[in-house]
């Protein structure tokens, strides 16, 4: 039976071959050929040591573009002697599926085992991801997804406890040149770029290997007399924009990375990611938010006047735009970075909230409740009740907590900023109601 889903390209119509992208002329033809993910491709990292012990489970390789997903499921059916399929959940539904499984089962039925490459493997709805289980189950296919979103959030729960989930990482300079050297060879003549513009032509790539090929494709095909400098090459090539997906990943980690920079006390760092942010098309407004929570979560009583600049820059860029009023936000970022910092305010916050859950509906005290009629002061509301004002220092020392319950410790300032101050203030408050309690014990 005629396999649909093996990808094999047809044939030219003059009957020579197709020229071939150069990313397919150099791809490895052994998985120790691949260059980078040495960490789960190694004799002790995980492909390693499935392929030594001759058992291959399904896997979920995650990863940005261009990192060699594809390559290494092609590469793991050879090495594990299994008939590759490749196909793409954005093109396929469950016809073209149904007639994936049955081809697998005739060659599973034959003693062939068959390796499912699925591109893209989150863009499949949760009945299609299903699907797959029985397959997997049975031995039919052993499945290898790739996925740039983050299967914890794409992919079913089911289909993740029957497939180990690796990583890929994004191939270092280091590893791009190692790929350049490779293209060289290949090509049978060194790059007509300076060292410099080497440099930058791989940067260009932002560790895309798919990407940096294309590139050193572009610059091959060019007849210059003399090596190209950087900004030759500038003039030449356009720079590949960042990866940036407004509502994916790459959204969540960059955010995190600014809010812990800042919290770290590292306004370059801050400021790095904040531009990182803005370069890829984020909007302004949702970073003034974060931003003004950061003050609010970390910094807190350490420094009060962080929230007001906050607010400030937010209304600045509000009256500027961009890319003026960007500048503000950024004076943000740097005097949060800058600031004190103090979660105390956060913590007490969490922990008062727990304590409200948890003690359920218990009325407050009774001397602090009010007694507008007749009844409500017969039933002992406001009895007992101590007018701070009147009290020596202002301070009555009162409990304002249910009956029975013991009083808690939810504030506790840190010896940072302003809350140096506070911390005195809770001190001192704390040992004046000691010390009035134990008056009204006498």
């Amino acid at each position: 039976m005629a396999d649909l889903f093996d990808n094999a390209p047809p044939a030219a119509p003059s009957g020579r071959a197709a020229p071939r992208p150069l990313a397919d002329r150099i791809r490895p033809a052994r998985l120790s050929d691949v260059i980078g993910q040495a960490r789960i491709l190694g004799r002790d990292g995980p492909l390693g040591a499935m392929l030594a012990a001759g058992s291959l489970s399904s896997l979920i390789l995650w990863g940005p573009p261009g990192v060699g997903k594809t390559t290494i499921a092609r590469l793991l059916a050879r090495e594990s002697d299994r008939h590759f399929v490749q196909i793409s959940a954005i093109f396929s539904g469950v016809a073209e599926l149904r007639k994936v499984f049955e081809a697998a089962r005739i060659r599973h039925d034959q003693g062939q085992g068959t390796l499912l490459f699925v591109d893209e493997i989150h863009r499949f709805n949760k009945a299609q991801q299903d699907s797959f289980l029985p397959h997997m189950e049975d031995g039919t296919i052993v499945l290898v997804g790739a996925t740039t979103e983050n299967p914890s959030f794409e992919l079913n729960a089911a289909l993740l406890s029957r497939a180990q989930v690796l990583v890929l990482e994004r191939l270092t300079l280091a590893e791009l040149e190692l790929l350049a050297q490779r293209a060289e060879k290949e090509l049978g003549r060194p790059l007509a770029l300076t060292a410099e513009a080497r440099d930058r032509l791989l940067e260009m790539a932002d560790g895309d290997g798919r990407a940096a090929l294309n590139l050193i494709e572009q610059v091959m095909a060019w007849k210059v007399s003399a090596k190209l400098d950087p900004d030759q090459l500038a003039k030449r090539l356009m720079r590949r924009a960042a990866k940036y997906d407004k509502s994916g990943d790459e959204h969540y980690n960059l955010i995190s990375a600014l809010h812990k920079s800042v919290r770290g006390s590292d306004p370059d760092a801050a400021l790095y990611w904040f531009a990182r942010m803005l370069e890829g098309g984020e909007d302004p407004r949702y970073l003034a938010r974060r931003i003004t929570r950061m003050a609010v979560e970390d910094i807190g009583l350490a420094d009060p006047a962080a929230q007001r600049h906050c607010l400030d820059a937010w209304a600045l860029y509000e009256r500027l735009g961009s890319p003026e009023g960007e500048l503000a936000l950024a004076q943000a970022v740097v005097y949060l970075a800058l600031a004190p910092k103090s979660n105390a305010t956060y913590a007490a916050y969490k922990a008062a909230r727990d304590l409200a859950r948890q003690s359920g509906s218990q009325m407050p005290p009774a001397h602090i409740l009010n007694a507008p009629t007749g009844l409500m002061k017969e039933q002992g509301y406001g009895a007992g009740y101590a007018y701070d004002h009147d009290a020596e220092d202002g301070f009555s020392g009162q409990d304002y907590f249910p009956e029975g319950m013991k009083h808690p410790v939810l504030y506790a300032p840190v010896e940072r900023g302003f809350e140096r101050e506070l911390k005195k203030r809770v001190e001192w408050f704390a040992g004046l109601r000691r010390k009035r309690r134990g008056e009204q014990a006498k």
